[in-house]
Order: structure tokens, then sequence, then C-alpha cells
């Protein structure tokens, strides 16, 4: 029996201000109808995290779910990249 859900894959932008839950941007590029131009749209998700453990900037794929609160449809299903540490070089001062 095949699973006919919807899954989407986006950026978390934010994460850690609401008891599991985070929000996920997710960007479609398509042609204009009339000029044909690529057109970015970007649409933000309310996504529930069971974890709470998800980091901003990591890029996750989400799926669609029953009803969870009001604003909740989806679901997270797996971290695909986590955000990369920045590094921050310490110099001798003399």
């Amino acid at each position: 029996m095949p699973n006919n859900r919807k899954r989407l894959v986006g950026r978390v932008i934010r994460s850690g201000t609401m008891n599991k839950t985070i929000v996920v941007e997710v960007e479609r590029m398509h042609p204009h109808p009339l000029y044909k131009k690529v057109v970015r749209t970007r649409k933000k998700y309310m996504v529930h995290d069971e974890s709470n453990a998800t980091p901003v900037g990591a890029v996750v794929r989400i799926v669609e779910s029953r009803p969870i609160s009001k604003t909740k449809r989806w679901a997270l299903e797996a971290v695909l990249q986590l955000p990369e540490q920045e590094t921050v070089a310490v110099r001798d001062v003399e």
C-alpha cells in the first residue's frame, strides 16, 4: 500500500521559540505564466518536531500529516543536512 502523503524539502528558519514546533521555509522555482522568467516563491510551514532538537539552518524533509493544531499540518520526517558550524580563529594578542 503506497504512502500518498506530500513531502517537501526546506530550510529551518525558526526553532526553539515554540515547544515542539519549527518553522520551515520551502522555496519553489517555476516559470512565470506570461513572461516565462523563472520566479522564486517562498512559503513558510509550521512543522511538528517531536524531538525538539532541530537547529536553525538545517535542511529537512517534511511530510503532510493530520491537523496537530490550528496552524500545524506538517510533521518532520528527516533531517537531511545539519548547518555548518562556524569556526572562530583565536589569535594570540601580545
